[in-house]
């Protein structure tokens, strides 16, 4: 405890008027009454020094070494499951876009047996993510009150029905319902996900988790095409096409796995399934070290104030803005690539899958050399972004530039490696600024519902009649959408321009203390103050200040 306070009180000394309004921990250690209310109806967190002094006295019982212990515990629970549940998904959301190329040429190719043309199929993804949108926030809000065991078991076993029953489509029609409940299905999924993120893990160190999130995003890439290449080989076995089989396969293997969430999940940190692998202690301890407005186990189901200081928050508009402009440059590549690949014409049927393993191999590469950069603090998390961004843009100028096979099939790596390493930064970045149970809920619901719209616009951008000139105008559109994101990521950073110099700050002290073998708590770092946080000035840090 001696270098916490010795910190401590050099802060104090060197920053006594910086602008900045406590704001209580959640933690309410013995003796604290939790009944307070703002005079509004809402409950807040009570804040005094018993409560902070407290908190530093119990935290500084625990080592460093305690502290990775307990956190490996959280990642081979949490993490490990989160990562299936997340690769499951993105298998079973990718198979549209591999069995559209699977058999192509062929009777049994789902486009011929369907009667539609590659237009009218791009309307299979756009159709997926309405409904996603529509019920992305209400499904979110849902997650505290049924626990999240509970919450993600209802969307595997209801998605891998929906998946399953795409097997017995016969028509056009048929395969647009389905899709659109599908995206009901799985709606609430990535949101709830970054939602109980937040009970577990600071900001400061988000990154790992992201990391894993997007790693296995790109893994299914991969596991995806061979499981579709291994398939392609029953096409016409007991009457069913190969791209049924897929569909019927990979649907049923959902549903199974469905009931192994109910029997491994976690919820919070401090509920009762937890204390089945953690000890009361550890429980208290993973509460305790999170920083001011985080969610807990404690908070209410629901609170209507939340909500509207999330609506009249900015930056949850321009981080949202950043989202549709990203995803639609993104998610328009990501539904096209494995036409790309099989126009290109390297390898013939069935190996033609074979062809999107490099680029997702590429993405998975690129998010762990992030993730590095982003845990050593080198570089501020939105410069990170912007950065990957641009890179980004500067890939589909190759795609303009160029017919050559090569190049060509060069730009889908490297446009696939940027679009998965860019959501670690963001990611990283958007949760910072997160506040409370219902506040984190609703935000991240509202931002993820609405930033599908990119999803819904992506795949219209690749349509036949840009086909004779080599999509040089779709290209174009995904590359001013993502100059446009540029300049909402800009805007973002300006908003919060101030949380992010806290945030780096404590991150690089962390770093230190690490090194010195020292557990570093930030009690006076109120970086989760408040939530109009980017209408603050901060003072200039004294020579004094640790940084």
């Amino acid at each position: 405890m001696g270098f916490f306070n010795h910190w401590r009180t050099r802060r104090q000394e060197s920053t006594p008027d910086r602008d900045v309004e406590p704001v209580p921990t959640g933690v309410l250690p013995k003796g604290v009454s939790s009944s307070a209310s703002d005079g509004d109806g809402e409950p807040v967190r009570p804040h005094t020094d018993a409560v902070d002094d407290e908190r530093v006295r119990f935290l500084d019982t625990f080592t460093p070494e305690e502290e990775k212990r307990v956190m490996r515990k959280v990642d081979c629970r949490l993490l490990v499951t989160i990562g299936v549940i997340y690769l499951v998904k993105q298998i079973d959301v990718n198979n549209a876009s591999n069995v559209k190329v699977l058999a192509v040429g062929k009777p049994t190719n789902i486009l011929k047996q369907l009667h539609m043309t590659a237009d009218e199929y791009n309307w299979v993804q756009s159709i997926y993510y309405i409904s996603y949108i529509i019920f992305e926030l209400p499904s979110n809000l849902f997650l505290k009150k049924m626990t999240p065991r509970v919450f993600q078991t209802r969307i595997c076993v209801a998605w891998g029905l929906v998946l399953a029953c795409h097997a017995a489509i016969k028509n056009k029609q048929g395969i647009y319902a389905a899709r659109f409940f599908l995206g009901l299905a799985e709606a609430g999924l990535f949101p709830s996900i970054i939602t109980q993120l937040c009970n577990w893990y600071r900001s400061d160190e988000m990154g790992k988790p992201v990391m894993w999130l997007f790693g296995i995003f790109n893994l299914a890439g991969i596991i995806g095409s061979l499981i579709v290449y291994g398939i392609s080989y029953l096409d016409g076995k007991q009457g069913l096409s190969s791209w049924q089989w897929v569909f019927l396969l990979e649907g049923v293997a959902t549903i199974a796995f469905g009931g192994l969430i109910w029997v491994v999940y976690p919820d919070y940190p401090k509920s009762p399934r937890s204390g089945k692998w953690l000890t009361p202690r550890e429980q208290q301890f993973l509460e305790m070290r999170l920083t001011e407005n985080a969610p807990r186990t404690q908070d209410a189901a629901f609170s209507w104030k939340e909500v509207v200081n999330t609506v009249k928050d900015p930056r949850i508009w321009s981080f949202m803005l950043a989202q549709i402009l990203m995803n639609t440059g993104g998610f328009g590549l990501s539904w096209f690539l494995p036409t790309i690949t099989t126009n290109l014409g390297f390898a013939g049927l069935p190996r033609n899958q074979l062809l999107n393993i490099p680029p997702a191999a590429a993405g998975i590469i690129a998010i762990i050399v992030v993730a590095w950069i982003l845990k050593k603090a080198y570089l501020p998390r939105p410069l990170l972004a912007i950065i990957i961004v641009l890179c980004e843009v500067a890939t589909f100028a190759i795609f303009l530039g160029t017919r050559h096979r090569g190049a060509i099939y060069t730009a889908c790596i490297l446009g696939s490696m940027f679009s998965a390493c860019l959501a670690i930064p963001f990611w990283s970045w958007r949760t910072s600024s997160l506040a409370g149970t219902t506040g984190t809920a609703f935000a991240l619901g509202l931002q993820s519902g609405l930033g599908q719209l990119g999803g819904v616009i992506g795949p219209q951008i690749f349509r036949q009649k840009y086909a004779a000139d080599g999509y040089r105008v779709s290209y174009g559109v995904c590359t001013g959408a993502l100059a446009g994101c540029f300049l909402a990521n800009c805007l973002s950073w300006y908003l919060t321009r101030n949380l992010e110099w806290d945030v780096r700050r404590v991150r690089r002290q962390r770093i230190r203390a690490e090194k010195e073998g020292r557990l570093f708590t930030e009690d006076e770092v109120k970086f989760y103050h408040e939530r109009k946080h980017f209408t603050k000035t901060l003072k200039k840090k004294e020579v004094g200040d640790i940084i």
